[in-house]
């Protein structure tokens, strides 16, 4: 049996990327679909991600390095993510990004259907200030299974992302960046929980106050300043420790 190619990202990537899937999937923001990916730490025209696997399962073994074109190296022959070009052209495209998030995350959905925006209506979704564009697969491909299964695809994506936070993709579900793996994966579950959050307030006597842009900008910097202390309990869980 041959032996897959040896990762050149850092033993504190490795691990830190295996509690990012299972944080995503504890939290519901994942479940058997969906992936997270971090830009490699030592080898910064590639990125590491898990080969096709279940995110809360998934462990340092399942890990595999991906080159500029989102390919697996040679020599590795297991099974990677269809949807590997989302995370490939936003490295491409955004050299300041470290890891990105793709999920069918539930709460989302309505919005990348509707006319209504999502836009930031507390504190920790304020990352969201930067605008939420909607990716809509069939301006590229009219004839799609809502994949994003090649570089084309992958490319129109990060265009519609642009210099954002987060992107929804129509009917599918939404990507987010971040400047590593705990920034990325705390975006994703306050996308979540922004967008669950928003959908109530609509159930109530309006108009909704959301954040300005001066409270988002703001935030997010203060945010920022304390993600160590979510990081540490969600990493702590999820990998079993006390």
């Amino acid at each position: 049996m041959k032996k897959t190619p040896k990762l050149s990202a850092s033993r504190a990537l490795v691990e830190d990327l295996v509690a990012g899937s299972r944080i995503l999937a504890m939290h519901e923001v994942l479940d058997a679909y969906g992936h997270i990916s971090a830009r490699c730490d030592k080898r910064p025209d590639r990125f590491i991600m898990s080969r096709s696997r279940a995110p809360a399962l998934v462990t340092a073994a399942d890990l595999m390095e991906l080159d500029a074109d989102s390919e697996p190296l040679p020599g590795d022959k297991r099974k990677g993510f269809i949807e590997r070009y989302i995370h490939g052209e936003i490295y491409r495209t955004r050299p300041h990004v470290m890891a990105v998030v793709h999920s069918h995350s539930p709460s989302v959905i309505p919005f990348g259907a509707t006319r209504t925006k999502l836009r930031p209506i507390y504190h920790m979704g304020s990352f969201l200030w930067s605008g939420v564009p909607v990716f809509e697969i069939r301006k590229k491909r009219e004839n799609n299974d809502l994949l994003v299964r090649d570089r084309p695809l992958g490319q129109a994506l990060a265009e519609s992302l642009g210099g954002c936070n987060c992107v929804l993709m129509r009917g599918h579900g939404m990507t987010v960046v971040g400047d590593g793996v705990p920034e990325a994966v705390f975006r994703a579950i306050y996308t979540e929980m922004n967008a669950r959050l928003q959908l109530q307030a609509t159930l109530l006597e309006g108009p909704i106050e959301f954040l300005s842009e001066e409270e988002g900008k703001r935030s997010t910097v203060s945010n920022r300043g304390t993600l160590e202390r979510p990081w540490e309990l969600w990493k702590t869980k999820a990998l079993g420790r006390k």
